[in-house]
């Protein structure tokens, strides 16, 4: 019946195709319909093998991305007009730009699906998974990248399927749920491929990686919850200071945490008084503090890490920057111009950074989107025992983003076996186990303290060992099955 009802109007197969997108965003968190998502990927199987022209199946990907991105990402808005100060009638085009050039990666996968045909039900299937997982990888690296939203991020805990993220990372479970939803066109196949792998995947989680070293550590995750709107305003700069020295002594731990650019000013232009402050206070707690804040040198400065207390003074440079938010693309100053987003061009710090020696413990930081990169993350293994989120997504508002972002954090932990704390000012903090469970989370856009206690990990999955190139081989694999002839 759908079969004869895309075929009867012209335009029903991108509808179909862009409502399917749209209800891929429910896969993820927060509504985390994870088993969802192969019925999400079949629906557009489904509508692609319909398609009759590589161009056809070109829009009909198209569609498909344009709905799932504006649906997903659509808080790009937010952070460009309601934050960002830029006027409405550019904020909203903006957006839709991002999405709709988001949607060409499916676009993409579609135009070959169709322009390389597969011959047989099996082939096009593993062809079709290829595709998917193959494009979802390329968005995260083209142009710096934006993995937002890839697809095997839908299968973090609780989904049983994370128990394959330690050995394939989140672009293998792209291809494991291509493939299955594919597979769905034949029930029973499909309904056997699924069962399989969520049985394989609940053994896997079954097998710890990698093991803890050493004994518990305390820990203080403060979530400042400061207005975006007052964090850069001078007169409200001091009372942010307050804020946080009072919520640092508050609450004693031998590792303290806060926020991205917590401190909205250069370290070196801190009252000297107050920095000592905070350093006696980590020092009575025979701990130490990271603090999200700013560094530069007179002509660079970066958005920083940097830890105070009983060890010696260390520091952590973001490196991978958001495009338009942390640094300017060129030919793109007319467009940052119009919106008042401070700091907007800040200076990449290096690819390799040494974790952090503090508290007993070696701590790998990533500031902000940072974790979205799993490549990037495992760079700081195996000495890293825990990793540390530094993030404030307050520029995204009340939207989906801080879920989401919490999401990606619970990947980068059962990729690498090791703890994620995330320290944000409003949301979501949280302490995410090896395995990737949250283990504890504040309510967002609240204040207060996340106190916990966390173990050092040693040891490497698979993933952290050889990355990306599993899944790549595994899908180079797959992408010649699929064109061998009989």
């Amino acid at each position: 019946m759908l079969k004869t009802l895309l075929a009867r109007f012209p335009l029903a197969p991108y509808a179909f195709a862009a409502t399917t997108g749209a209800a891929g965003v429910l896969c993820f968190a927060p509504f985390g319909l994870f088993w969802l998502a192969p019925f999400v990927w079949l629906g557009l199987f489904f509508t692609l093998r319909q398609a009759g022209t590589p161009r056809q199946a070109a829009l009909t990907g198209f569609c498909f991305g344009l709905g799932f991105f504006l649906g997903g990402v659509s808080w790009i808005y937010v952070s460009l007009s309601v934050f960002g100060g830029m006027p409405i009638w550019l904020a909203a085009p903006a957006t839709f730009l991002f999405c709709a050039f988001m949607a060409l990666y499916p676009a993409l996968a579609g135009w070959a699906f169709k322009r390389w045909p597969a011959h047989g039900f099996w082939r096009e299937a593993i062809y079709f998974a290829s595709l998917i997982a193959t494009v979802d990888w390329l968005r995260s690296w083209v142009f710096t990248g934006f993995p937002w939203l890839a697809v095997g991020y839908s299968q973090a805990s609780p989904s049983p399927l994370a128990g394959f993220a330690p050995l394939i990372g989140v672009h293998g479970l792209s291809l494991l749920i291509a493939l299955s939803g594919a597979l769905l066109l034949r029930w029973r196949v499909g309904a056997l491929a699924l069962a399989l792998l969520a049985l394989s995947g609940f053994g896997l989680r079954q097998i710890a990686w990698t093991t803890p070293v050493g004994a518990p550590i305390s820990v203080a995750l403060i979530q400042g919850n400061i207005p975006q709107e007052m964090k850069f305003r001078p007169e409200a700069f001091f009372r942010t200071l307050e804020t946080y020295r009072e919520l640092i002594e508050a609450h004693p731990a031998q590792l303290t945490i806060l926020p991205e650019t917590a401190i909205p000013a250069f370290f070196d232009q801190l009252p000297p008084t107050y920095v000592d402050s905070l350093k006696a206070t980590a020092q009575a707690n025979q701990g130490d503090l990271i603090i999200g804040t700013l560094s530069g040198d007179g002509e660079h400065y970066w958005n920083s890490a940097i830890s105070l207390g009983s060890s010696p003074l260390q520091s952590y440079r973001k490196t991978h920057l958001v495009p338009f938010g942390e640094t300017i693309p060129a030919g793109f100053s007319w467009f940052m111009s119009l919106a008042n987003i401070p700091m907007s061009s800040f200076t990449r710090g290096p690819a390799e950074q040494t974790p952090l020696a503090i508290a007993g413990r070696h701590v790998a930081v990533n500031i902000c989107y940072e974790d979205v990169f799993g490549e990037e993350i495992i760079r700081a293994l195996p000495a890293a025992g825990i990793l540390a989120n530094l993030s404030n997504t307050a520029w995204f508002g009340r939207s989906l983003a801080q879920p989401q972002h919490l999401q990606i954090a619970q990947m980068r932990a059962s990729e690498t076996g090791r703890p994620m704390l995330r320290s944000t000012n409003t949301g979501m903090t949280a302490i995410v186990g090896p395995d990737g469970v949250v283990q504890a989370a504040l309510a967002p856009f609240t204040q207060g303290v996340l106190h916990g206690e966390v173990r050092a990990y040693e040891g490497l999955t698979p993933f952290a060992r050889i990355g990306n190139f599993g899944f790549l081989a595994a899908a180079a694999i797959l992408l010649l099955l699929s064109r061998r002839r009989r």
